[in-house]
């Protein structure tokens, strides 16, 4: 499988995060270029994609997003 995803990335206090704006997947890092390499990772365990066909297989285009405000139970 082939995809092509996008991706808000934004700071929570210490923590980078990265959601993918097609597929409810986010993940995290100490920075915004770690956050990004664990969504593809990410991704690609949701997509069920071999680790050897994971640079060919998903495409990330980050975008900058605005704070993004706590989720609320």
């Amino acid at each position: 499988m082939n995809g092509s995803f996008s991706a808000a990335v934004w700071q929570e206090g210490p923590w980078f995060v990265a959601q993918c704006r097609e597929i409810d997947v986010a993940s995290q890092g100490t920075s915004a270029h770690e956050a990004m390499s664990s969504l593809r990772e990410a991704l690609a365990l949701h997509l069920d994609i071999d680790d050897e066909d994971l640079e060919e297989s998903i495409r990330i285009t980050m975008e900058t997003a605005p704070h993004q405000p706590k989720h609320v139970a």
